[in-house]
């Protein structure tokens, strides 16, 4: 029996000597791996990951470019319910026509209307945004993002300001005469 005990003892002594040395040769195996990628860092040559895709300049003879005026409108403290507009011009500074092809709200409660025909080089263009504050309170600031033939291609406007609640008073219909 005390045979048995020791064969069995040295047994699970050996197999955990050979699970160690076996994590010992996977730590080595990491610990290469990285000194080779620091050692090509260290010379200027950077492996780009095999799922890393390759992103070519775009000919600025191909896109227009936005020139606004302002991409941010502060329409400061409105009671809710009120409706704000405002138009934000811009020029086209690039070298092609500048074509509009989406304006989406950051929410249903801003509403984009624009110019939908291709802006030529040096011409104008509008982009209208109205924000309905009904059922919006506090500090708001919706966004609209305007997709274009531009780089890049999506640019964001943005309305600010704060919304005031309305009062229960205010929201109680006046009482007449009480007829009996």
């Amino acid at each position: 029996m005390k045979k048995l005990s020791i064969v069995a003892c040295a047994g699970i002594i050996m197999a955990m000597w050979v699970g160690c040395s076996e994590k010992t040769d996977e730590k080595d195996e990491r610990i290469a791996a990285l000194e080779q990628k620091i050692s090509q860092m260290e010379q200027n040559q950077v492996v780009a990951p095999s799922n890393a895709q390759s992103v070519q300049a775009a000919d600025p003879g191909t896109v227009g470019a936005f020139d606004f005026e302002t991409t941010e409108f502060d329409f400061g403290t409105i009671s809710e319910g009120e409706v704000v507009e405002h138009v934000f011009n811009f020029k086209n500074k690039g070298e092609a026509p500048l074509v509009i092809s989406n304006v989406q709200a950051s929410c249903g409660c801003t509403s984009p209307e624009w110019t939908k025909t291709p802006i030529k080089p040096g011409e104008e263009g509008l982009i209208k945004v109205v924000f309905n504050s009904t059922s919006k309170t506090g500090v708001q600031s919706p966004t609209v993002s305007v997709t274009a033939n531009t780089s890049p291609n999506v640019t964001r406007l943005r309305l600010k300001g704060t919304v005031n609640q309305k009062t229960a008073s205010a929201a109680r219909p006046v009482e007449g005469p009480v007829k009996k």
